[in-house]
């Protein structure tokens, strides 16, 4: 609404440069104001006129009915920042607008499809920490969509096609007939082992026979590591030949991977209902459900010119990006091409993610692709955007539009080392032992502050908290920068933490309960908002602000946004808490006012918390 007034006054007072942004912000100082325009300093170049006269000409013209009160000269400040204090009646009409079901939160228009890519998990192998991000800050985002009114498409992009899934296979089949393994009992630590057994199996040493011969190491030697290359030869042709029966859906062959997929992503999803994450069994993109898109896809790039052939491989340069219609490249020019096939005819992951493209614009319909993916795959995912473009393949089909495709990049989880977190041996720590060794301190945790809860409720309450720590703690940190994990950061009640939120939500509403208790009905949802002291319209403020917050996460793509603005939220709420009496108000009228603030702090920070994928609890 300022911000439209402002326009209009710079429109009046400088129409040549009618187009400038009013720049509105909160004050710094609540002495100053609550809102300033800072336009005049940069408008004054334009119109060759000092700063504060430029501030002077914009206060004449400027019509703030019904808002603020009226601006004067005393209203400049500085070079020229503008302070505008609003009227309470403005802040009561506002705040009562919020008090709606949407919390003030418009649905998006138009209503987008837009696909989510949250999470890749690789058959036969283990969840670590490095899988802890990507569901985490994808699910946050997706909720964001969501709650903006868009159609979300989450996507767990699962590696359980080629040949390292053959091999694992392979070795499973083997130990099932020796009859070292009970495919009905299998587990996903079996199937980890038999992973990395099938790895080493593979693996000829082809550089040490080399060498053993170029150096004359003996016979003793040569007949040893012979041994190894053949037998590593002979692990890998009938690898390959697994792959082979797999690929014709060979029934026991198939069988014995449809076993390992079912274990695989029991673990995958028992992980994400641990951590809140919104990751089903029909999120499930498996490389192998594209496995027969690929040859006929790239059939497709070669017909049309868009893959050409070099030294035996296919490739899409993408060094000379085409213009679109506003004569603008469609993408940043990229040297290295992405390789979509390689020369002995094998694809690629690039070529998996360009088919997964085509899939989400052309069959799904998406008008927008965000991928959560970390920032090591920079490079590969603009490749891979930028083939789809070249392609058609990321068109949409009905509106003719590219679709907007976003890497939602994220940094590395961190040890208090500064290292890549690991486990004192040196290995990644399993995912779900690093969600139960959360919960484990958060349960204790919460015991020391209430010892006399039931075991059901504190059972509960621990995962609460854990999944607010663990969440909060990687989405309130900037998406790309790493980020250091320290159980005892961040599960502490204090600071801007994920418990600090909760405790701050279970505190407002504990008032209600003892108005409950006081006999205090619900009078208070008739009462007209306070708006009269400092923190009252401290507090009003920073509820308005909720709407552009959650918009915010969903044009930056960055969650912290929400996160700051909740612990502002939190502090705004305290610091009224603190200086104005709810419960024992000086009178029942004001009681109910500051009740009714009281109820939509709560449901703001409920929001929020959901939106971050954050549950609440009513006690701590």
């Amino acid at each position: 609404m300022l911000a439209q007034r402002f326009r209009g006054a710079i429109a009046a007072a400088y129409p040549q440069a009618a187009d400038a942004d009013p720049l509105i912000t909160p004050c710094k100082s609540a002495d100053m104001g609550d809102f300033q325009s800072n336009a005049a300093m940069g408008l004054a170049k334009r119109v060759g006129q000092k700063p504060r006269d430029v501030a002077a000409a914009i206060v004449r013209h400027a019509d703030l009915t019904g808002i603020a009160e009226p601006l004067t000269d005393a209203s400049i400040a500085g070079p020229g920042f503008i302070n505008v204090r609003l009227k309470a009646a403005a802040l009561r009409d506002a705040l009562s607008s919020l008090d709606s079901a949407s919390l003030g939160v418009e649905p998006a228009s138009p209503a987008k499809t837009i696909v989510v890519d949250l999470m890749g998990v690789n058959l036969a192998k283990q969840m670590h920490v490095g899988h802890l991000r990507s569901p985490i800050i994808g699910d946050c985002l997706a909720r964001t969509f969501e709650r903006l009114g868009h159609s979300v498409i989450r996507q767990n992009h699962v590696g359980d096609w080629g040949l390292p899934i053959a091999m694992v296979t392979a070795r499973i089949q083997q130990l099932a007939r020796e009859g070292r393994i009970d495919l009905a009992k299998l587990t996903l630590d079996d199937l980890d082992t038999a992973y990395k057994a099938a790895q080493a199996e593979c693996q000829r040493d082809v550089d040490g026979l080399a060498a053993a011969k170029r150096f004359g190491l003996g016979p003793k030697a040569l007949a040893e590591l012979e041994e190894q290359v053949n037998g590593a030869t002979e692990s890998f042709n009938a690898a390959r030949q697994t792959l082979v029966k797999l690929q014709s859906k060979e029934p026991q062959t198939y069988g014995v991977w449809q076993r390992i997929y079912e274990v695989t992503m029991k673990v995958c999803l028992d992980v994400c209902r641990m951590l809140r994450v919104n990751v089903t069994a029909e999120h499930n993109a498996g490389e192998s459900s594209y496995a027969d898109e690929l040859g006929p896809m790239v059939d497709d790039l070669i017909a049309r010119g868009i893959a050409v052939p070099d030294q035996g491989a296919l490739i899409i340069r993408l060094d000379d990006p085409p213009k679109g219609a506003d004569g603008k490249p469609l993408w940043e020019p990229i040297k290295e091409p992405v390789l979509v096939r390689k020369s002995d005819g094998g694809f690629l992951y690039a070529t998996t993610d360009i088919a997964g493209i085509r899939r989400r614009v052309q069959k799904f319909g998406a008008s927008e692709g965000v991928y959560a993916i970390d920032a090591r795959q920079s490079l590969q995912m603009k490749q891979v955007f930028a083939a789809s473009i070249k392609a058609g393949y990321a068109t949409h089909p009905k509106t003719g539009e590219i679709a907007l495709l976003a890497h939602a990049a994220f940094g590395a989880v961190l040890g208090e080392d500064g290292r890549p977190f690991k486990t004192r041996s040196g290995e990644s720590v399993k995912l779900a032992d690093l969600i139960e060794e959360t919960f484990s301190r958060a349960a204790k945790a919460v015991q020391s502050r209430d010892a006399e809860l039931p075991a059901s409720e504190a059972r509960a309450i621990a995962e609460a908290v854990g999944v607010a720590a663990l969440k909060y703690g990687d989405l309130s940190t900037d998406r790309i920068k790493d980020y250091v994990f320290s159980f005892d950061r961040m599960l502490a009640f204090e600071g801007n933490t994920g418990p600090y939120l909760l405790y701050a939500y279970v505190r407002v509403r504990s008032i209600f309960r003892k108005a409950a208790e006081r006999g205090i009905g619900e009078s208070w949802r008739r009462a007209a908002f306070p708006c009269e002291q400092a923190a009252e319209k401290q507090l009003a403020l920073a509820l308005l602000r909720y709407p552009a917050a959650v918009r915010g996460v969903a044009d930056s793509l960055e969650p912290h946004r929400l996160c700051q603005y909740l612990y502002d939220l939190a502090g705004a709420y305290s610091v009224f808490f603190d200086q104005c009496h709810v419960l024992n108000a000086e009178s029942e009228t004001l009681r109910d006012s500051r009740l009714r603030l009281c109820d939509l702090t709560a449901r703001v920070l409920a929001d929020g918390l959901s939106v971050l994928g954050i549950p609440t609890v009513e006690r701590m």
